[in-house]
């Protein structure tokens, strides 16, 4: 199937489109090699983003017309409110777009809806985090005006690492 750039619109994510994310979001588990540790479920797309008011995330879906429109990508985020800047931050948490819709503008057309509503939010930027192998990301992400951060560095901790610190066993 070819898609032609104007056929895709990009919009917010309802409840109903619960499958179609939840498959987009298991072939970003497959390309970033976290498959087999995936545990996301539709239930938990639901519960964490269509039912409680606000959601723990916003998911944009990009997506063919038609009466059975194809779901060709997704960007899941959220806002972290409190910041330096006293301002919130739009925090990519996943971008992800299917072979059907790629080199087809579908990641900057989901990256313009994101910036959108960090604008409408009185956001201070957008942040997220880039895989250190995924070169084809960083260059798409710096196109689009983007610059990775050498004054930070990302760590974090595992389940068993946060359960050790909190019980006070090392």
């Amino acid at each position: 199937m070819t898609l032609s750039l104007p056929e895709i619109t990009v919009r917010r994510a309802i409840a109903s489109d619960a499958a179609s994310l939840l498959s987009l979001m298991h072939g970003l588990a497959e390309f970033e090699g976290y498959a087999d540790r995936f545990a996301v479920s539709e239930l938990t797309l639901h519960e964490q983003g269509f039912r409680r008011e606000p959601g723990d995330f916003v998911a944009l879906v990009a997506e063919t017309p038609g009466d059975d429109p194809q779901r060709v990508g997704m960007l899941v985020y959220y806002f972290i409110r409190f910041t330096f800047q006293a301002r919130p931050m739009l925090f990519i948490k996943e971008l992800f777009v299917a072979e059907p819709g790629r080199g087809r503008g579908v990641g900057e057309r989901l990256m313009r809806a994101a910036a959108r509503d960090a604008v409408a939010a009185g956001c201070a930027g957008m942040k997220w985090q880039v895989a250190t192998w995924n070169d084809g990301a960083k260059r798409f992400y710096e196109r689009l005006g983007a610059a990775a951060n050498p004054e930070w560095v990302e760590y974090g901790m595992s389940e068993r690492a946060v359960e050790s610190l909190a019980t006070g066993s090392s």
